[in-house]
């Protein structure tokens, strides 16, 4: 009886291990898909803006928010006789640190991206790329133009770069919650719109909002890009190649007045597109490795054996190397991208302390003319109805066509979406001014104006889509 009992116990204590391994890989599994889905990217950051919102604004945070976001993170190099001092990377504090720092990486991203759509996607033909070029180059002008007609002539005229930008991850979300009310055409159409629209705005920041340029430091890192360039010519694949140089890039960019986060999207130009290994290498060496892997089963309980376990990693490099490295390192980045980088920089930058004159967003004075009404209007109005002329204008004179399935009122809707700014218009706000009350009001703005637009994008999206088929059987001439 006893030693049934030892058995069954042993056997239970089994069964509960593996069961538990089972209910880990279970929740594992519903974690990956969980960070896949379109949404929750946006859902982290509005949470991360409301807890940078209730940091800047509760009595016992506000002050210690502040000091932690300007605390000095320079590395301090003194002679003995205290006479020289240098500082490395100057003027470097925590803040400094997430947008000269780490939105390099979602830079870096944002060129892959880029770089991707003009290799083989939407921007790889005239004809694909013609409609959201077109668009985009729309949705800047436009909001570029009601923000110039509320600050032409004052002190705020420099912020006309702010509503210019449109956030991809909160537009792109927005779209999966709505299903299949729009037509998957006019998806792909607003992805390589957003797309376009981010290669703007990192012209705009390039040209505009940069420093005294100190030629000799950009000369430098345009040198060294060149070099990493030929190199990617001759086949070079290997990561560390480009990696390493990509730090010194980024130091000679910081210094030499072009802001730093435009070296993210240089290097990306220069990181190969082309696989180590070519299709025919590929399916030949996995044929070998799958006969390899028969040969070596031996009909043996445990699957894999010693021998399979190393066939196996052998097929796991060979399919790693056969994916270009740009492909793979933004697969590899898209999630710290998501839910580290792009969080923490709203936890930086998205707290306001919350003050009657800068919540009085529609105020206008003829010498600080009104950054509020600028940035809201500029993303509410400006953004849909440059991406919608331009659009129309395209279509009908024939440089472009209509997306398939699409109608007239439901590409209004979606470019509603194009007023959701949010990180790329935060990041012009904190380049745009250095008074605090004009980054403040142009902060709160973005939030109401991104937030003003996605609702009403949505509520569009929702009238116009409603009736099902008898909105699918609209004709383009509608209105």
């Amino acid at each position: 009886m006893n030693g049934f009992n030892t058995t069954h116990s042993a056997r239970g204590s089994l069964f509960s291990r593996h069961g538990w391994i089972r209910a880990c890989h279970r929740l594992d599994e519903r974690r990956r898909r969980f960070m896949h889905v379109p949404w929750v990217g946006g859902v982290v950051l509005v949470a991360c803006v409301a807890a940078a919102m209730l940091l800047a604004n509760l009595p016992w945070t506000a002050e210690l928010y502040e000091k932690l976001l300007h605390t000095d993170l320079s590395l301090l190099v003194r002679t003995p006789d205290g006479r020289i001092d240098l500082a490395f990377p100057r003027g470097m504090n925590v803040e400094k640190l997430v947008n000269d720092g780490l939105m390099v990486i979602f830079f870096f991203v944002v060129g892959l991206e880029i770089k991707r759509e003009m290799y083989c996607g939407e921007l790889s033909s005239m004809r694909k790329a013609i409609l959201p070029v077109m668009a985009a180059a729309g949705g800047m002008l436009a909001p570029a133009l009601i923000y110039l007609a509320f600050n032409h002539g004052t002190e705020a005229v420099n912020g006309w770069g702010i509503p210019t930008a449109t956030d991809i991850a909160f537009a792109v979300g927005i779209l999966s919650i709505v299903g299949d009310r729009v037509p998957l055409s006019l998806k792909v159409f607003l992805t390589a719109l957003a797309v376009v629209d981010d290669l703007g705005a990192i012209l705009v920041i390039a040209l505009f909002y940069g420093g005294t340029i100190k030629w000799w430091f950009l000369a430098v890192a345009l040198l060294i890009m060149a070099g990493l360039y030929l190199l990617n010519r001759m086949g070079e694949t290997r990561i560390a190649v480009f990696l390493i140089p990509a730090f010194v890039v980024w130091g000679l960019f910081y210094y030499s007045g072009v802001h730093a986060t435009l070296s993210g999207v240089a290097m990306a130009m220069v990181i190969p597109m082309r696989p180590r290994y070519s299709r025919s290498y590929f399916f030949r060496q996995l044929h070998n490795y799958t006969r390899s892997l028969e040969l070596a089963d031996r009909g043996e309980v445990r699957f894999p054996n010693a021998e399979q376990r190393e066939c196996l990693h052998r097929m796991k490099k060979l399919s790693r190397d056969s994916i270009g490295m740009s492909y793979r390192m933004e697969e590899l980045l898209n999630p710290y991208v998501t839910f580290l980088i792009m969080p923490i920089f709203a936890l930086a930058n998205a707290g306001v302390a919350i003050d009657a004159e800068y919540l009085d967003i529609f105020h206008f004075s003829p010498q600080n003319g009104s950054v509020g009404m600028g940035v809201f209007f500029g993303l509410l109005v400006g953004k849909p109805l440059g991406i919608f002329l331009a659009s129309w204008l395209s279509v009908k004179s024939g440089l472009a066509e209509m997306p398939q399935g699409a109608t007239w009122r439901v590409l209004l809707a979606v470019a509603c979406l194009g007023g959701i700014g949010f990180t790329m218009s935060i990041f012009v706000d904190s380049l745009a001014f250095t008074h605090p009350a004009f980054i403040n009001q142009g902060k709160i703005a973005i939030l109401l104006g991104s937030l003003a637009s996605a609702v009403l994008s949505m509520l569009m999206i929702h009238l116009t889509a409603r009736g099902g088929s008898e909105n699918g059987n609209l004709q383009r001439r509608d209105v």
